[in-house]
């Protein structure tokens, strides 16, 4: 049993949002949808919740409305095995009004913020020499999306 479950709050978007999240991680899916019912100020039968797993880990979006927006305080973070694999989440993120950030973060078309990462981002970024580890950092600051072979370069 999963103790701690994220909950994402979204204006009107939680099963559009689900449906993208499952599409890009293995052991992902929508488990179940809830929907408003009569009496409420919203409409019956619209989509009120969606449970579904990410990577197997469990998550609930919410439709609450237009007063709730996501900051850049809370994000979910990837680490990617290559950059195969940062390339083609950053792309689906980004895509359809997703906005690229700095340094591997991205907030994707429902406004959520991403951190897309190598596995080994504290090892990239690790160094005894003060030179190299100033030049990693300053690689890095220039980025929008991680670029690995840059980084071990640096």
């Amino acid at each position: 049993m999963q103790k701690i479950t994220t909950f994402l709050t979204f204006h009107d978007q939680a099963e559009e949002a689900a449906k993208l999240y499952i599409s890009l991680f293995p052991d992902s899916a929508i488990r179940s949808i809830t929907r408003y019912p009569e009496g409420t100020s919203v409409a019956a039968g619209s989509v009120m919740t969606v449970e579904f797993t990410l990577a197997g880990q469990k998550y609930v979006a919410l439709n609450g409305g237009p007063h709730f927006t996501f900051t850049t305080g809370i994000s979910l973070s990837v680490s990617c095995q290559d950059q195969a694999e940062i390339d083609a989440l950053w792309s689906q993120l980004t895509a359809n009004g997703g906005e690229p950030g700095q340094c591997g973060w991205l907030k994707d078309p429902f406004g959520l913020s991403w951190q897309i990462t190598p596995a080994n981002m504290a090892q990239l970024l690790r160094s005894d020499d003060p030179a190299q580890m100033q030049r990693k950092m300053a690689a890095m600051m220039q980025m929008g999306k991680i670029d690995i072979a840059t980084l071990q370069q640096a």
